[in-house]
């Protein structure tokens, strides 16, 4: 389901903008010299699966997607700054990611689950129309094995990863947190390297929905309205 909601509460007029991995290669056996220079494993990272994509956000949720099908672990996920419209090369996109594991079978495994996650449902939104903002609001049910630490979670609870420009995530995050019984885990004040912002916010699975709804709407009621707050006041000040 959009969002990745387990029930029919899916905002209407939602226009899905699915991801583009631009590359996905292996290293069967990675150096030694480069293992070192990343504090891994030589046992437990000898191989590495290495992808970029034009959705950062959407990726960090595949990789963790990935851990819950394979013996890999996320060893490297950095943004790029300004975003994939001003991306350093062709093939760069938004970020790399790099799962490792213990032999090339295993990496190729976590590889197919990330991009079946990309391919089948997790993506940013929009709304139908020109000009409308991009915005990324999904509800893992379970997570993995990534992304718990960073949000103070045990691995297999459900967290919402919410998203947006600068403004749009101020007022979609305070609308989230007001509607739903959740905990702010993580700030992600904007600008984010892509000039984005938002949370990641773990509750109950229930709750964490309706989160995601609320910052969903907040968004849309912004939108048709940006200036709304630019008023005459009540008493002028001299």
């Amino acid at each position: 389901m959009a969002l990745g909601l387990t029930v029919e509460l899916t905002p209407p007029g939602l226009v899905p903008l699915r991801p583009v991995l631009l590359s996905c290669r292996l290293i069967e056996a990675v150096d030694a010299q480069l293992l070192g220079a990343l504090k891994l494993d030589p046992a437990r990272h000898a191989s590495f699966g290495l992808v970029t994509c034009d959705q950062d956000d959407a990726t960090y949720v595949a990789l963790d997607h990935a851990t819950k099908f394979a013996d890999v672990d996320v060893v490297f996920a950095k943004s790029f700054y300004a975003g994939a419209r001003h991306a350093s090369g062709p093939f760069s996109g938004e970020i790399l990611g790099i799962l490792a594991g213990p032999d090339p079978e295993v990496v190729t495994e976590g590889l197919w689950a990330l991009r079946e996650g990309l391919r089948e449902s997790i993506c940013f939104h929009t709304f139908a129309g020109a000009g409308q903002p991009a915005f990324f609001a999904h509800v893992i049910t379970q997570t993995g094995r990534y992304l718990p630490p960073q949000a103070d979670l045990a691995p297999g609870e459900p967290m919402a990863y919410l998203i947006a420009p600068p403004i749009e995530s101020v007022i979609g995050l305070d609308a989230a947190l007001k509607a739903a019984r959740v905990r702010l885990a993580r700030h992600i004040p904007p600008p984010s390297e892509t000039n984005f912002g938002g949370a990641y916010l773990v509750g109950e699975l229930a709750e964490l929905e309706a989160a995601a709804v609320a910052f969903v709407e907040a968004i849309r009621a912004f939108v048709a309205a940006p200036l709304k707050g630019s008023r005459r006041p009540a008493r002028l000040r001299r």
